[in-house]
């Protein structure tokens, strides 16, 4: 044979078999292909029509993708009423107005926000934006004196400052209803810097000086990260009083509702409480350490007043909640009684039982909130037995949790509500489980 032909013959013969071993590539990929759309098909909604674009959404629908997770946060709960949106940054504190009609909240991205609540079911609420000064971002706000004044912690790389931000010109003796709700204006009135020797405040809560010959203006107590708490006048900004924890380091500082106690958790098992003293003119005389709750095995991590401001209940890293009695004669060398102590129900993987971040009683003192990270319970403070439960809440930890001081209109009833903020940028609104008898 010609070596010619013989090469010709060749190359025809190998290019046939390239030319088929491509084509049953090709017709596998494309069988494949097919498959691959059809098959999640069979999962679909039978009354939809079948179309490949809506192959993503049946794998998004899956229980941990990312839209489901958005979905779920909206109705993933029955007592999750509605959401306050607009943060920027992590949520890092909260405060109920007096009236329960404002929710003032702090941010990380340097705003500070007061929502008008009129109806906890609103598909939007309307906000007033409070910047604070260049450089600061907001830790935690307190309301002063009324909804019309609010009192706001910023944190800068120089150390902390409060500032309260009031109306104009508020309008006194009005008896337009409407006043009572109105939001303030963001004009400074009185401001301090480095407070707490640049130490940072992790705590910043008020009460109404109700007590005694108190003359009914609002006490802000700033608790710092060091072993310090500062008193202030709400409206005036001057300190009324400074105290030393003497315990290396504070968690929190509330005062009673009454304006009476000053209690702090820090570093130790041990809780100190304080007697704000007044004057026959109704202004702060003194702050005197009068009792100590003792007790706990463990740190201390939270605590919160009843209230009427004659008990507190405390929770430990040792798994306990306490509820102590402070209605007692300490003149007379009477200590506070512990009147129940309940197991804290939340338990890790292997058993062992967790300690709750935050607590809040409800204003009936018949609800305790306490939340871990991105958990939220709600316990009888009765039974110490738990109502009910978000375990996923949030979809990051929970870093303040308030109650409203009153019932909030929701749709044609009237509901109490539980707030609370989160490092996911968003506060919830929550109703309140039934406390059964």
């Amino acid at each position: 044979m010609d070596p010619i032909l013989a090469a010709a013959a060749l190359s025809v013969v190998l290019g046939a078999v390239i030319a088929f071993v491509f084509f049953k590539s090709y017709l596998l990929k494309q069988r494949s292909n097919v498959q691959a759309i059809s098959e999640p098909e069979l999962h679909s909604d039978p009354k939809k029509t079948s179309k490949p674009q809506h192959v993503p959404k049946k794998y998004h629908s899956k229980p941990h993708s990312h839209a489901s997770d958005k979905e779920q946060s909206k109705r993933h709960h029955p007592l999750d009423l509605n959401t306050l949106k607009g943060h920027a940054d992590s949520v890092t504190g909260m405060c109920f107005s007096s009236d329960g009609r404002n929710l003032a909240t702090a941010c990380a991205d340097g705003v500070v926000r007061v929502f008008k609540l009129d109806d906890a079911s609103s598909k939007s609420f309307k906000f007033l934006r409070i910047n604070v000064p260049l450089g600061g971002h907001a830790v935690a706000v307190a309301f002063a004196d009324d909804s019309s004044s609010i009192v706001v912690a910023s944190q800068t790389v120089t150390g902390c400052s409060l500032y309260m931000y009031g109306e104009e010109n508020p309008k006194k003796g009005s008896t337009d209803s409407n006043q009572q709700s109105k939001l303030p204006l963001p004009q400074v009135k009185w401001e301090h810097h480095k407070i707490h020797d640049k130490q940072a405040i992790l705590t910043l809560t008020r009460a109404t000086a109700s007590y005694g010959t108190g003359d009914g203006s609002t006490i802000i107590a700033s608790c710092s990260e060091g072993t310090d708490i500062l008193l202030w006048h709400g409206r005036t900004g001057k300190v009324l009083g400074h105290v030393d924890t003497n315990q290396l380091k504070n968690t929190m500082a509330t005062i009673s509702p009454n304006g009476r106690f000053l209690a702090a958790a820090a570093f130790t098992a041990d809780v100190k409480i304080w007697e704000i003293v007044y004057a026959k003119d109704g202004s702060v005389k003194e702050v005197l350490n009068v009792m100590q709750l003792k007790g706990h095995k463990s740190a201390v991590t939270w605590l919160c007043f009843s209230p009427n401001s004659e008990q507190i209940i405390t929770t430990s890293k040792d798994g306990s909640i306490r509820v102590w009695n402070i209605n007692v004669r300490y003149h007379l060398s009477e200590d506070p009684k512990t009147l129940k102590v309940f197991p804290i129900p939340l338990h890790d993987s292997s058993g062992s039982a967790l300690h709750y971040d935050r607590l809040s009683l409800s204003p009936d003192g018949k609800i305790l909130a306490a939340t871990r990270g991105p958990t939220l319970q709600w316990l009888c403070l009765e039974t110490g037995k738990v109502l009910d439960a978000a375990e996923k809440a949030h979809d990051g930890d929970i870093t303040w949790i308030t109650w409203s001081p009153k019932t909030m209109p929701l749709g044609n009833e009237q509901v109490v509500i539980l707030a609370t903020a989160s490092v996911d940028k968003k506060v919830k609104l929550w109703a309140a489980p039934s406390v059964t008898s």
